[in-house]
């Protein structure tokens, strides 16, 4: 039986490990303190005397292969980007939710919505906490899901400290859903933490049965934002991070000044700000959510959305009807859809090569393993 020291041994040390914290989710739900989580978001050892060495915290990584088909089987994935049973472009019609989104506030108007009319009791999102910095989030109310809502640089002062990274690790708030006795939760997270939670839930592991509906976004890594990085975009793109407003990542890097001026810079200029681990990802698009959502394939002020499960549609359709999410007109543009479709599967198949590109590279290296 393999257990977290073998995950330390294989994803830790060849710099694998997402920070998905999917390890330390599951463990902090039943042993309280064997493992736990540092400042940078890596997975370490809390207290070993507490680890019961079960292995489950192994099999849940998503760059651990042992419930990967089971996933797959669960999900009816099918190449080369998951299952899809319907691909749109949308945007909320909700004008307050609108002016603080990323791009169309489709992933807020859906949550809104369903907690307000009963169907969830809460949802995991991220909360922004300082410049490129969130925290996990267990939202119970329309406010705090408000206050969740797009990826914005934020220039309250008076923090006390910020991490240099951007903080992925949704998973953590997992357990908070047991103590309030949640048990029909709204899940939104990256590729690799959708993936984390799949593998919870096939192998039965408890809370991750309150989680009802899993929202994915479209992710092409994460950024490491110190200082050298932030000095890097500024430069490049021409602008004074005091001067910035939110940003947007589509095609490109969209950085919106509170001018009204927008700079744009290629994503791949900042390849080398990914967090390691994120150049062997192969999932872009989130493929084992119900709804899977970016900006990719749309244009400003929307998004596409990719329903993927029956669940997922269904959603989707009720929200249309109650007239909280607008379609985009497609007498304007008659194949927008399919374009967003095929956009989306281009920018699949990059990062799928990238990676496996990246793995073999890694693979033919020697790596030293402690015993």
């Amino acid at each position: 039986m393999k257990t977290f020291f073998n995950l330390i041994q294989e994803v830790q040390k060849p710099g694998l490990c997402h920070r998905c914290g999917g390890c330390v989710t599951f463990c902090t739900a039943i042993n309280y303190g064997a493992l736990e989580i540092d400042d940078d978001g890596k997975p370490k050892y809390g207290d070993p005397e507490k680890c019961i060495e079960c292995g489950l915290c192994y099999a849940v990584c998503p760059e651990i292969n042992e419930l990967e088909e089971e996933v797959k089987r669960q999900a009816n994935w099918s190449a080369p980007t998951g299952r899809i049973l319907d691909a749109t472009v949308a945007r909320t019609t909700d004008r307050i939710v609108y002016e603080r989104a990323t791009d169309g506030g489709v992933v807020t108007s859906l949550l809104l919505y369903l907690i307000d009319r009963g169907k969830i009791d809460g949802a995991i999102t991220a909360k922004q906490i300082g410049p490129f910095q969130r925290k996990p989030f267990l939202c119970t109310k329309k406010d705090e899901i408000l206050e969740s809502a797009g990826f914005f640089f934020d220039t309250v002062h008076g923090m006390k400290r910020f991490s240099e990274y951007y903080i992925t690790y949704s998973t953590e708030e997992l357990p908070s859903m047991m103590k309030k006795g949640l048990h029909r939760v709204a899940f939104v997270g990256t590729p690799c933490q959708i993936n984390a939670v799949r593998r919870m839930q096939a192998l039965g592991i408890v809370p991750s049965d309150d989680i009802v509906l899993c929202l994915g976004l479209f992710c092409s890594g994460n950024f490491v934002f110190n200082d050298k990085a932030k000095k890097k975009i500024a430069d490049v793109a021409g602008f004074k991070w005091d001067d910035v407003k939110k940003i947007n990542i589509k095609e490109s890097i969209i950085i919106h000044l509170k001018n009204g001026e927008k700079k744009t810079v290629p994503v791949e200029m900042f390849d080398s700000l990914k967090r390691y681990a994120c150049n062997y990802c192969m999932d872009y698009s989130s493929e084992f959510a119900d709804i899977s959502f970016g900006g990719i394939g749309a244009v400003e002020g929307w998004t596409s959305v990719l329903t993927r499960t029956p669940l997922g549609r269904t959603i989707i359709a009720d929200a249309k009807s109650a007239d909280i999410l607008e379609i985009f007109d497609y007498h304007i543009k008659p194949d927008f859809a399919s374009y967003s479709l095929d956009k989306i599967r281009e920018a699949s198949s990059q990062k799928r090569t990238a990676s496996r590109n990246n793995r073999r590279k890694l693979l033919s290296r020697s790596v030293e393993v402690i015993g």
